[in-house]
Order: C-alpha cells, then sequence, then structure tokens
C-alpha cells in the first residue's frame, strides 16, 4: 500500500499537483490518465522514489517494494540476454543469506518470550515468504517463461543484449520489473515496445498478479482489459473514480454536466437575490432582509467546471488520384540479411481500395516488407510490381526521429511544401496544434507527440493513393488517434498499416496479414476476430502437443473444444455487427456533413448562377441524400439486430 498526503510539486511556478491525496491499495489496478504534460510520468517518478515532491508525503510501508519501468531509458548493459534477466534475483540471493544468518540466530538464542526474538521470527518469516514468492528455486525456468512471453525466443537468450534495439532491450528491463515481483508495479507506456501477442502475455501476466499495478497507456483496449480503478490527473488536482477506463469516460461527462447544472442554478440563485437586493435596497423595513442576503451571496462559493483542454488535431487526407485496379503485386519475394532470412516465397495482391493491417511479432519482416513496398529496400529476391499510376505516402516506425533536429517546425513543412499549398503552411500547422510561438522551434526541442504530429502533416501535403504507415499511434494521445483513424477511414485509396494498437486497428482494416515462421497468412475480417481465430489456432497446437504425450483424453478436447468455439462464435458475431454500427454511424456523419456543405451553397444567392451552370449539382445532392436514407435505415436494422443477439 502507498499513501500519498498532500502532495504538491511545481513547474514555472504553475502548480501539476496541488495538494493532491490519495491511496494505492495493495491489489488495486489503477489507470492514470490525464492530457499529455498533465503530469502522469512525473506521478509515477515520485511514487518509485526517482523524483522528491515539494511538500507533503509519500509512505511506503517498511519492507514494501516498488517496480518502476519509465516511459523511455538507455540500459547500460553488455550481458546476454538470460544473464540480464537473471539479475532480478539478485534480491533473492541476498534473502537467502538473511535467512541463514537468522536461522543460526534463532538456533542459539533462549529469551523466547522477549520482543527481540519475536522480531527475530517475524523478519525470518517474512524473508521466507518474500523468498518463495519471488520463485528463487527456479529461477531460470522463470526467466525463460517471462522473455518468451515478452517476444523472445530460445535462441536470443545467449545473444548479448546490445545486438537488440532500445525496444527490445526494453523489454528485457520490464522482463526484469515482473521476476522481482514487487508490491507494486509501475509502468509508464510499456505497451510502446511490445507487439499484440507480447501485450496480451503482459496483460494476463498483470490481471493474475499478486500485487497493486499503476499503468500510464494511451492504448484503450490495454487500460480496460487491466484496469479496474481510473485516477485523471487535470490541472493539478486528481479523481479518484472506480471504473475502467471506458466506464470513466462516461462518468467524467457525467461531472461535467453535473458541475454545468450546479452553476447554472447557483447563478440563477444569485440573480434573483440582487433582485431583491436592488428592490429593496432603500427600504427601511426590508433593511434587515437586504443585509441577510447580502451575506448569503458572500457566503455562495459558486461551482467551479474543470478547465478541459478541447484542442485536437483536425485534418483530413487529399482525396486519392486515380490509379489502376492492382496497387501491388508481389510473387516469390523474399528477404535475408546475411544469413539471417526474413521473409520468404511471399504471393500477394492487394487491389486498389484495401484496408489491410500487418500484425505479428516484432522481428517476423512487417517493417521490412513496408520497406520493400515504398522501394526503401531493393535488395529482396522475387517479383515486386507497383500497380500503374500508384503514388505512395509512408510513415516509418521512426519517421519522429528521421527529422532533422535543426530545422524549425515551419522550415520542415516549406520543404516538402509546392504550388499554392506553400500559402496555407501556418494553417495546416494549426491543424495539428501547432501555434505561433511553435513554427520557429527547432524540431530537437519538440516533444515525442509533437514530432509524430508534425511527422503527420508532412505526410498530408501530397495526395497519395496508397498510404503505408508503421506504427503511427507511437507517442499520440488518444484524441488525436482518434482523430487520425477518422481520417484514414474516410481516404479513399489503399491503405497498409503497421500497428500493434488493437482499439485502433478495430473498425479501420477488413484484411489482416499474419506475419509468422517468414511465412504471411491473409485473414479475411475485424483484429479481435483474428485475435479469436488465433487463440482457436493455439487451442489445436496445444491438442495435438498434448496428444502426441499421451496427456488429454479425446472426449474432453472435444467438449472443451465445442465449447469454447461457441462461445468465441457468439462474441465474434456480436463484434462484427458494434464494427459495423460504427461504420454506419461514421458514414451518416460523413453525408450530413457533405449535404450541409451543399444546403449552405443553395442558400447562398452568390451561388444559384454557378449551381443551375452545374448540370450533376442537384444529382449529387439528391444521391448524398438518397444514400443517408439507406444508411441510417441499415444503422436501425443492425441496432435492433444487435439488440437481439445481446438479449
Amino acid at each position: 500500500m502507498i499513501t500519498v498526503n498532500n502532495l504538491s510539486i511545481h513547474f514555472s511556478g504553475v502548480y501539476l499537483f496541488d495538494n493532491v491525496s490519495f491511496v494505492i491499495g495493495d491489489k488495486d489496478r489503477i489507470g492514470l490518465v490525464g492530457k499529455n504534460g498533465a503530469g502522469k510520468s512525473t506521478l509515477l517518478k515520485i511514487l518509485s522514489g526517482k523524483q522528491e515532491q515539494e511538500t507533503g508525503s509519500i509512505i511506503i510501508p517498511q519492507g514494501q517494494t516498488v517496480g518502476y519501468l519509465p516511459q523511455e531509458m538507455i540500459p547500460n548493459s553488455s550481458m546476454s540476454i538470460i544473464d540480464e534477466a537473471m539479475t532480478a534475483f539478485e534480491l533473492a540471493n541476498l534473502l537467502e543469506k538473511r535467512i541463514e544468518v537468522l536461522t543460526n540466530e534463532i538456533a542459539i538464542r533462549t529469551d523466547y518470550e522477549s520482543q527481540d526474538y519475536e522480531r527475530l521470527l517475524h523478519e525470518h518469516f517474512e524473508s521466507s515468504e518474500r523468498l518463495n514468492l519471488i520463485g528463487a528455486n527456479n529461477a531460470r525456468a522463470e526467466a525463460e517463461k517471462v522473455l518468451l512471453g515478452l517476444g523472445f525466443s530460445h535462441p536470443d537468450f545467449d545473444r548479448k543484449i546490445t545486438e537488440f534495439s532500445s525496444g527490445w532491450q526494453m523489454r528485457v528491463e520490464l522482463a526484469k520489473i515482473l521476476l522481482k515481483k514487487p508490491d507494486i508495479i509501475l509502468l509508464d507506456e510499456p505497451t510502446n515496445h511490445l507487439d499484440i501477442e507480447s501485450i496480451q502475455w503482459l496483460e494476463n501476466f498483470l490481471i493474475n498478479y499478486f500485487g497493486a499495478v499503476v499503468l500510464v497507456s494511451h492504448d484503450r483496449t490495454f487500460l480496460d482489459n487491466i484496469t479496474k480503478r481510473t485516477i485523471e490527473i487535470t490541472a493539478g488536482k486528481i479523481y479518484d473514480y472506480k471504473a475502467s477506463y471506458s466506464e470513466y469516460v462516461h462518468l467524467l461527462q457525467e461531472r461535467r454536466e453535473t458541475q454545468a447544472s450546479i452553476l447554472t442554478n447557483q447563478q440563477k440563485q444569485i440573480a434573483e437575490i440582487e433582485k431583491f437586493i436592488e428592490k429593496f435596497r432603500y427600504k427601511a423595513t426590508k433593511a434587515k432582509q437586504v443585509q441577510s442576503r447580502i451575506k448569503l451571496i458572500e457566503k455562495i462559493e459558486l461551482e467551479s467546471i474543470d478547465e478541459v483542454d478541447t484542442s485536437t488535431i483536425h485534418f483530413k487526407f487529399p482525396p486519392a488520384p486515380h490509379s489502376g485496379k492492382i496497387s501491388v503485386e508481389m510473387n516469390h519475394l523474399g528477404k535475408s540479411y546475411g544469413e539471417k532470412e526474413i521473409i520468404r516465397d511471399i504471393n500477394i495482391i492487394i487491389p486498389k481500395g484495401e484496408k489491410i493491417a500487418f500484425v505479428g511479432k516484432n522481428g517476423e519482416g512487417k517493417s521490412t516488407l513496408s520497406k520493400v513496398i515504398v522501394g526503401e529496400i531493393q535488395d529482396y529476391i522475387g517479383e515486386y510490381k507497383i500497380g500503374h499510376q500508384v503514388k505512395i505516402g509512408y510513415f516509418a516506425q521512426n519517421q519522429a526521429a528521421l527529422l532533422n533536429g535543426e530545422k524549425t517546425v515551419f522550415d520542415t513543412i516549406d520543404e516538402v511544401a509546392t504550388g499554392d499549398i506553400r500559402s496555407k503552411i501556418r494553417n495546416i500547422l494549426g491543424s495539428f496544434l501547432f501555434g505561433e510561438d511553435d513554427i520557429d522551434k527547432k524540431v530537437k526541442v519538440l516533444s515525442g507527440g509533437e514530432k509524430s504530429r508534425l511527422a503527420l502533416a508532412k505526410l498530408i501535403l501530397s495526395p497519395v493513393n496508397l498510404l503505408v504507415l508503421d506504427e503511427p499511434t507511437n507517442h499520440l494521445d488518444m484524441d488525436s488517434k482518434d482523430i487520425l483513424k477518422s481520417a484514414l477511414i474516410q481516404f479513399d485509396g489503399t491503405l497498409i498499416i503497421v500497428s500493434h494498437d488493437r482499439d485502433f486497428l478495430q473498425g479501420l482494416t477488413n484484411t489482416l496479414y499474419e506475419f509468422r515462421n517468414k511465412k504471411i497468412t491473409e485473414f479475411k475480417g475485424d483484429i479481435f476476430e483474428y485475435l479469436d481465430h488465433r487463440k482457436l489456432e493455439d487451442l489445436k497446437e496445444l491438442e495435438i502437443e498434448n496428444k502426441s504425450k499421451g496427456i488429454l483424453k479425446e472426449n474432453t478436447i472435444s467438449e472443451n473444444k465445442i465449447s469454447y468455439e461457441k462461445s468465441k462464435e457468439a462474441e465474434r458475431e456480436l463484434r462484427k455487427i458494434r464494427n459495423q454500427i460504427q461504420k454506419a454511424e461514421q458514414e451518416i456523419e460523413n453525408l450530413e456533413k457533405q449535404i450541409h456543405e451543399m444546403d449552405a451553397q443553395l442558400a447562398n444567392p452568390k451561388l444559384i448562377d454557378k449551381i443551375q451552370s452545374d448540370n450533376t449539382f442537384f444529382e449529387k445532392y439528391q444521391a448524398l441524400k438518397d444514400k443517408l436514407h439507406k444508411t441510417m435505415q441499415d444503422w436501425e436494422t443492425l441496432n435492433l439486430e444487435l439488440e437481439e443477439k445481446e438479449n
């Protein structure tokens, strides 16, 4: 348990926290939420002891341990992966030595009734319990289990940690924290370094963890699956909800509506009192009542409405230029780095307008194939053809890092802008939340989120009909991810996206390519349907393995499988309908916006002649209205179907 009392800290005269108090229980699952810069990472640093608060206190009971994974760090180790992971058991070694000392001392003591003897027994018990919890007797197996769960393979274990990228090195740091089994785990954006399978493994680990977990994450699904409590940080204050993230969003809206209602009623009450005071101010018979009402106004404390930062990026991709029916075609394509084969014998055709997700473990070739498609990698084997008049837009996984740090925000856009678009650079930057004070900043001083927004701004300057995006949501907050997702849904070209964010992918793509064992498998459906499918495939593999070992009966396998498949099939149907409803709602919003724009043109007398000379205007107008009517009917039908299936 951690107790936070009257915590305060400020930067540049503005309080990040002002007399904040709360308690973290022994088994709490807490999500920390708030806008970028609200203080989430700072709070984790203070809770972990990495940063001092200015006032207040952090109380952690003696003997309780805290594990902390920062958002970014530079591990400094030259050991192998497995040896580095095994350093997590240093505490176990110390505990073993301490238990030996305590055991010897207890054996020679005879003052069985003394407090000191009681203290020795208590410490021996606590140390033994902690040692059993860490599982030091099976340390190597525990370390391998966690490393495998986080995406490493057996051949990786003996490789030097320096051979791996910073993202994989962060996985080792996470593994060490999990192996130490602290009483409280603090994680700052842990999913940034993980693929979907590793995220799911981590979810299961944290859901079943014996201690408390506090998370900062922009991954909605990750938060919803783990947390049962949400602490919002806003304007120096905190609001504590016993709810998951999705439930918190609804409660937050209710809170703000309540605040607004209370303030409105208070203002009405004050207006009525002031009216009475003004009316009877100069009547001697009412002097006493007037004075009492003046005092009443002075006592009223107006309800404060939380200051809400409503600034979000807003943009859409330019219309996709015309292209042929095929965007990408590959025949027997392969790629190796030296002796290490990455992908082998790839045969795919991607039609125009398809929206595809590349999924699979990190290191299976998703980014490699993306680079082949955009032309960054050309020393492949086999055949690769790009479609007729296909123009590619590319967002690399390290796109933000590729920006020139010495250039200003304005110059970064100006160097790629052409023609009339150059006169709109400031407006474009404003759409991505870069104000007048920001455009002359050098790129190197920007935050990770700001660099990602700037890289996205560059992407929309030229019309393209094939977008290839590799992890575009890293460092983007939830609102920005929603805007990007909406823009991609409305994009009328071909989309290929590499992402581990399940909530972001849901409803965005209609086809997935799974990268596994150097091969690619096509899956038609949504990301959650794919994950359900993978669970079934894993179950089948487990059955085959267990049959070969002779440890499962055929009847048991069949019954479990049928029950599992039935429940998952029902879940798939519900999820499919919800996705269709979401797409219909987005289509309705888009159609209503277009009709509204045409209505505005019809209401403008200056445009009448132009409209009348356009033979297709009213045809388009009626077609939009017909499509809106049809989409709304579909939406109603889908909602009725969903209600029936849920009941």
